[in-house]
């Protein structure tokens, strides 16, 4: 079985999103995460960084919307599997 580029946009639950991005790891598919907007500095959410720092998955984080359809499109052509929260 091949492995897959997976992507997970976090943009309405984006704990929830990251909680799933770090559960993907375990596939050892290559997981990439895109968090659109400001994340809540909360305990749950630096527990979740802190994850998916330990499995070397890339979070990229959009802070304006002229970055975010651009990062975006090129992120979602090379993913074969696109999970948005």
């Amino acid at each position: 079985m091949s492995t897959k580029n997976i992507l997970m946009i976090a943009r309405h639950k984006k704990i929830e999103a990251l909680r799933m991005a770090a559960g993907l790891t375990l596939l050892d598919d290559a997981v990439n995460v895109l968090v659109c907007g400001e994340l809540e500095d909360s305990a749950a959410a630096s527990e979740q960084l802190e994850a998916l720092e330990f499995s070397d998955v890339p979070v990229t984080r959009l802070e304006s919307a002229d970055s975010q359809a651009d990062v975006m499109a090129i992120a979602i052509s090379k993913a074969d599997v696109v999970y948005a929260l």
